[in-house]
């Protein structure tokens, strides 16, 4: 089984995967975009037996995470944590790179048995997603408006006029 541990950011992701003794077989840095779910199965495609390890597949690595889940691969969430105290064990030292930490990421998994599955989000989870997105939009256009109406009160004679 080929482990396969992702650093995501914002922009790109990086992914190492490693075979059953810890060596690194291929690293691959891809953008996150559209496509980039596709770039990632491409380069992962040439071992058919392999887990997937995200990095913070609850926070910046969702996205790719709840991909992966839903198109039906073996996917572990691996805490940042864990991943850091993995590269301190694995290099000795405090070097920080994209490809120390997906390999870090890909060694913990491949140590830790009791790793979080990720499991496809259903609907009920999308819905509640958008649902607090627009609560959050709503909240954030009243509050603009209440800073809006202080300041006019200030700036014009006599306040702004009510509406």
């Amino acid at each position: 089984m080929i482990t396969i541990g992702i650093d995501p950011h914002k922009a790109s992701l990086t992914a190492v995967a490693l075979d059953p003794t810890g060596h690194q077989l291929a690293t691959g840095r891809v953008t996150v975009n559209a496509g980039a779910y596709k770039t990632l199965m491409s380069w992962a495609a040439r071992w058919p037996r392999r887990r997937f390890a995200v990095e913070g597949a609850a926070g910046l690595g969702r996205g790719i995470a709840q991909l992966l889940a839903t198109a039906g691969e073996d996917v572990v969430d691996v805490p940042a944590t864990l991943a850091a105290r993995a590269r301190l064990l694995d290099t000795g030292g405090t070097r920080k790179t994209d490809q120390a930490d997906a390999a870090s990421v890909a060694h913990a998994a491949m140590r830790r048995t009791r790793l979080r599955p990720v499991l496809a989000e259903d609907h009920t989870t999308q819905l509640r997603l958008l649902s607090e997105r627009r609560d959050d939009l709503a909240t954030e256009r009243v509050r603009v408006l209440n800073r809006l109406h202080v300041l006019l009160r200030d700036l014009i004679p006599g306040g702004a006029p009510p509406t």
